[in-house]
């Protein structure tokens, strides 16, 4: 589980820009290629504004266009600022903008025959339960219903599981669903009303238990990597997490659609290592020049998912652990911009 000084590792070219980093995690594999080469009808990616959906959208018609598709990407969100909808629209992602709690406005929506559910709320949640569980779990009931025999990926996440043993090698997807909180719960809640939907119509769905997809500008390495170059302590109660690179993320869902089924399929996707909060700060002492602090103890436990199962179907991610580790510690040297939003990967109370 620990990282070893790494003199002898290939050293990552960095990435410099934005522009370059968004064409990385836009970058689609030849699997994803291959696959949305057999896509039947359009593609609606709903919740695309958020963290992943511009890159996965525009992986999609990337691929599309690769494949010589004329299938569509729609993407689906409030759009409350004009850039992030015209950028999207610059590269051939179609938009449109709506109100998903709004269920006339759902029903108006594009007919498709493939849809991505990546809607949903997570932090602020404390203080806000009733529009949490509005958010996680009674829209997608109306998008279910709009959408119903429509092959779709239902974003979800390893928070639905318990905490298991650091050295257990992670929740698998037989492991019963024990969510922590009422944010997790409300997760669970979105994946049974789409199962329900899925069961009942014979809706083709795979739910996507993902934990957690890391970039540059947001993500767990990039909370420990700055707490270590700003020298402020880092805490090891949560002391194993794993991560898998966005664009790897983006592209197993997309595969995804390749493999829904009634009753839905279940698949955790992340990286193929647990590996010690510790270890990454040292590592990233190391590339940073700091020496990181530390305060607490790791617990026995840890909020950590097993997706062997994806790796089966898919393959190992193709951005290994110590590249992403390269790349963010020098976005963090050359001060590169961030999203500003703290994962609070250290919560083991469900609160967030």
């Amino acid at each position: 589980m620990a990282l070893e000084k790494n003199t002898g590792a290939p050293v990552a070219p960095p990435i410099e820009t934005v522009e370059q980093l968004e064409e990385i995690l836009s970058r689609p594999t030849p699997g994803v290629v291959a696959d949305l080469a057999r896509l039947e009808g359009d593609l609606v990616i709903l919740g695309c504004g958020g963290k992943i959906g511009p890159t996965l959208a525009r992986m999609a018609r990337r691929a599309l266009d690769e494949a010589g598709s004329k299938c569509a990407v729609i993407g689906v969100d409030l759009f409350p600022q004009p850039g992030p909808r015209q950028a999207l629209e610059a590269v051939g992602v179609r938009t449109v903008a709506c109100d998903l709690l709004d269920r006339d406005q759902v029903m108006a929506l594009p007919d498709a025959g493939n849809i991505i559910f990546m809607a949903g709320t997570k932090f602020g949640s404390t203080g806000a339960e009733a529009f949490t569980w509005a958010m996680n779990a009674y829209m997608p009931g109306v998008v279910a219903d709009r959408y119903r025999g429509a092959r779709t990926v239902v974003f979800s996440t390893g928070c639905v599981y318990p905490l298991v043993p650091v050295t257990s090698g992670g929740a698998t997807e037989e492991l019963p669903p024990d969510p922590i909180g009422e944010y997790s719960q409300s997760t669970l809640g979105r994946e049974r009303v789409f199962e329900h939907f899925s069961r009942t119509f014979g809706t083709p769905t795979t739910i996507f238990r993902l934990n957690y997809a890391v970039e540059l500008r947001y993500g767990v390495l990039l909370d420990v990597a700055q707490k270590v170059n700003s020298g402020i302590p880092i805490d090891l109660t949560m002391g194993a997490a794993n991560v898998i690179w966005q664009g790897d993320a983006s592209a197993a869902a997309l595969r995804c659609l390749g493999v829904a089924q009634s009753p839905p399929m279940v698949l955790n996707v992340t990286g193929p290592e647990t590996f010690s909060i510790r270890a990454v700060a040292c590592r990233f002492g190391d590339l940073l020049g700091r020496e990181p602090l530390f305060e607490g103890k790791p617990a026995k436990t840890a909020l950590l998912s097993n997706a062997s199962k994806a790796h089966g179907l898919f393959g190992y991610p193709t951005v290994p652990l110590d590249t992403i580790l390269q790349w963010v510690a020098h976005w963090v040297k050359i001060e590169g911009p961030t999203l500003n939003k703290p994962t609070h990967y250290e919560t083991r109370d469900g609160k967030f």
